[in-house]
């Protein structure tokens, strides 16, 4: 006997409707609780279609396990206990030691499945990656999409494979040695087959996000709301073994509570980590530059273990390629890089001329390893207008050095599938919103959205169109191909040495320093032992030294002596000093 479940206090009333098979539908009156839960005892066989029934409308349940029709068809049950894992003895990496991979299913492979993603893991384990981290696969409508509009946030993509599927990916990243963080959606949910307010009150109009009304952590009702998604955040753990989640946007969680959502987040899953033995890891996105976030709990943090550093991949991107639109306004100084590296947050209390504000606060007392650092990933690359990545914006001699500045930073290294074989495919924003209305209205905002920018209309490519998500598809055929072979050689060699040095597995920010001349654009930044000397300029340039040192790692050939090395035009070299 299976008891269905379902928090709604908005409805008068709700009845489970089961279908036994394709033509028997039975309505099954539910009953409610004092806590506002509707109840009834039904024996299902697992795998089997159903519905609740509210106020007279067949709804999906807001905790499908599994949408095989669909965000607006039925619900079917799921019996987390019948998978035969193989998994037992693996336990995580620390996260300090991670190399972490981002990756995307529907555009991994040609297949786009969780299936197929299977094929290349031995790939990844090859170069060194650590953690493979998969943006979001909970149902969304549609065959492909980024994921970040998904609606039923307990049930896996069914275009992707469903839940067997996806607990058979984990497996087998597991027995490669690959640890797993999901990328998960607590800010907002998609418009296309969103029925959580027909439940209850899963948002508030106290509160509003570039979404609409914020979800609710801290209005009447909130209680339930946030078990809801501390609920889904222990599922991946537990059901799917997940070994951490990437927590969207959390500068969109508006929450007054005296226990912020994210601390609860963050002690629910220290619990799960102790009471299954796993190193777990939670991962915030966030732009508030606010270090409180991932501070420990006991000096007034939330306890979030490390969160993406756009700054310092701001500040790497600008200086690159010399954009200055948008948000790139505030960035471009070979200055900033440093500040990068001695203290993870370019703006941390200072004025940011973008923003027309003081923002950030100083991240004083916190560990590298608290933050990742990139030189691309699916926000850069897929919010151009064109989808291009670092490899089609600057030349393969700087694209050397900012991958030089990846790995030889402080911060835990991640990198964004087909970035270390410099791949030519772009990676595009692509939907297939299957409701005419909404498909529309988004690739005309796509179009506006960047002709204000003054892009050339002609130029961006609709959403809607299948060939938008083919092109971002990965030509894994290219790693074999040059440039791409020997861009994969240099990611590798930089992985190798990035684990041979003690030095540059230090997150300690007091024991980075750093040189540099603006006008001549080199950059020195020494790490105990350990200096990576970078020269962004397109002429040759003297670097300083203070003492006799080795070649580790160079793009290109070097000339030296005792006081100094010179580096060709946009070339890097890695050193250690004797």
């Amino acid at each position: 006997m299976t008891t269905f479940r379902v928090w709604a206090p908005k409805p008068e009333s709700v009845a489970l409707r089961v279908a036994d098979s394709e033509t028997e539908v039975q309505d099954i009156p539910m009953t409610r609780n004092a806590s506002e839960w509707w109840e009834v005892d039904f024996a299902a066989t697992p795998g089997v279609r159903y519905q609740y029934v509210v106020d007279g409308d067949p709804l999906p349940d807001p905790r499908s396990p599994w949408q095989p029709q669909g965000v607006h068809g039925p619900s079917a049950t799921v019996d987390h206990s019948t998978f035969q894992w193989t998994d037992y003895g693996f336990q995580a990496p620390p996260f300090s030691s991670a190399l972490v991979y981002e990756l995307h299913i529907g555009a991994f492979t040609p297949e786009g499945t969780f299936d197929s993603a299977i094929q290349n893991l031995s790939c990844l384990a090859d170069i060194g990656v650590t953690h493979i981290e998969i943006m979001p696969v909970a149902e969304f409508p549609g065959r492909w999409g980024w994921g970040y509009d998904g609606v039923d946030l307990y049930a896996p993509h069914h275009h992707y494979g469903g839940p067997d599927a996806l607990k058979r990916l984990v497996d087998a990243c597991h027995s490669r040695g690959l640890a797993v963080i999901l990328d998960v959606v607590y800010n907002h949910l998609g418009p296309s087959g969103n029925y959580l307010a027909r439940f209850g009150p899963y948002y508030t109009g106290r509160h509003h996000t570039p979404w609409g009304e914020a979800i609710n952590f801290d209005s009447a009702g909130s209680d339930e709301v946030r078990r809801f998604f501390c609920d889904n955040a222990l599922m991946w753990i537990r059901d799917y073994h997940m070994d951490g989640l990437r927590l969207d946007a959390v500068h969109a969680y508006i929450d007054n509570s005296a226990t912020h959502i994210l601390e609860q987040l963050a002690v629910e899953i220290a619990q799960l980590k102790a009471e299954l033995g796993r190193n777990l890891v939670l991962i915030a996105e966030s732009d508030l530059n606010d270090p409180r976030i991932i501070r420990d709990r006991e000096v007034g943090g939330y306890g979030i273990d490390a969160q993406w550093s756009d700054d310092f991949h701001h500040a790497l991107h600008a200086a690159l390629t010399g954009e200055r639109d948008g948000y790139y306004a505030d960035f471009g100084s070979i200055a900033q890089i440093a500040k990068a590296f001695r203290r993870a947050w370019v703006y941390d209390g200072c004025y940011s001329p973008h923003r027309r504000r003081t923002h950030g606060r100083p991240a004083v007392g916190l560990s590298g390893w608290k933050f990742l650092g990139y030189l691309q990933n699916h926000d850069q690359i897929g919010n151009r207008a064109r989808g291009e990545r670092s490899s089609a914006l600057i030349s393969i001699g700087k694209l050397k050095i900012a991958a030089a500045l990846v790995f030889t930073a402080p911060f835990v290294p991640m990198i964004f599938q087909g970035e270390e074989w410099g791949a030519s495919t772009p990676f595009l924003y692509f939907t297939q919103h299957e409701d005419p209305e909404l498909g529309r209205a988004v690739s005309e905002g796509r179009v506006l959205e960047f002709a204000s920018f003054g892009w050339d209309v002609s130029e961006i490519p609709d959403p809607q169109n299948p060939a938008t998500f083919e092109r971002s598809k990965l030509d894994w055929d290219e790693r074999g191909r040059e440039p791409h072979a020997s861009i994969l050689d240099w990611y590798k060699k930089l992985v190798r040495l990035r684990r041979s040095f003690h030095d540059l597995l230090d997150g300690d920010f007091d024991r980075v320093h750093t040189d540099f001349n603006e006008e001549e654009k080199w950059l020195l930044v020494q790490r105990g032992g350990i200096a990576t000397a970078c020269n962004l300029s397109n002429v040759s340039r003297e670097i300083p030294l203070s003492s006799g040192f080795e070649i580790l790692l160079a793009s290109a050939a070097i000339e030296r002596n005792e006081s100094c090395i010179r580096l060709p035009a946009e070339s890097v070299a890695v050193l250690r000093f004797s």
